[in-house]
């Protein structure tokens, strides 16, 4: 009898996504680096073997790339962190509720295609990170753990590194006396539009912000050929 432990990454009759994790805790292992190019030829045989390792993620599993990690090479991941042992029965399941493409895109368009916490763009630069570009997910308005759905409604636009901080908050987040303390400080029209968001429970984004959202999340090569008809454009 095969103890849950002793899985072995090599055996193909086990699922994909348990055959990328087993892989990762026992060939790359945290802190390590590795290519999605190493994986498929480890993994040989299962289509989307990426979108397997991608499923890691929502039960704990960190894995970076160059635009969360600058030091990266743009082939290279990084293994931050093992997350909950997926090859456990009783852990096959986590993180495991299917967001279909119709829904990502309707919760993608619906929010300009900008992170709803920070504001940033797909693909932009963190003005307080440089070298580090923003790669847009999908995060939940109530935790996994506590039964949220992946309904449009239960979801919102988050770049990874806001996804990452709301999942891991603990107590030293600001108090609603901190928050309000700053509330003080805003002009009088600030705090008139800041009310209007709060009544709406949502930030107005503005025409120009949403075809900067859509522009942002085309390949560079159609973004540099926007870039030029819109030059010439304002030049004849």
């Amino acid at each position: 009898m095969t103890l849950e432990a002793d899985l072995d990454w090599r055996d193909d009759t086990l699922g994909a996504r348990i055959r990328v994790a087993l892989w990762l805790r026992d060939e790359v292992g945290e802190g390590g680096t590795f290519s999605k190019q190493q994986l498929r030829e480890a993994i040989q045989g299962t289509e989307q073997v990426d979108r397997r390792m991608r499923d890691l993620r929502p039960a704990g599993w960190v894995i970076k790339n160059y635009r969360d990690k600058p030091s990266l090479k743009s082939d290279e991941l990084y293994l931050e962190k093992i997350g909950l042992p997926i090859w456990d029965k009783e852990h096959r399941a986590a993180g495991l509720r299917q967001i279909s493409a119709k829904t990502r895109r309707f919760v993608y368009e619906r929010d300009g295609h900008m992170c709803r916490r920070c504001g940033v763009a797909a693909g932009e630069a963190y003005p307080d990170e440089p070298g580090s570009r923003a790669r847009l997910t999908l995060g939940h308005l109530v935790p996994h753990k506590d039964g949220s759905a992946a309904t449009p409604e239960d979801l919102i636009t988050e770049c990874a590194r806001c996804n990452e901080t709301v999942r891991h908050l603990t107590g030293v987040q600001m108090n609603e006396g901190q928050v309000w303390d700053r509330v003080l400080d805003l002009p009088n029209k600030e705090r008139k539009a800041l009310l209007a968001w709060m009544m709406h429970d949502a930030r107005p984004v503005t025409p120009t912000e949403k075809v900067w959202g859509m522009y942002r999340q085309l390949p560079a090569a159609h973004r540099e050929a926007m870039k030029r008809n819109l030059y010439d454009l304002l030049r004849s």
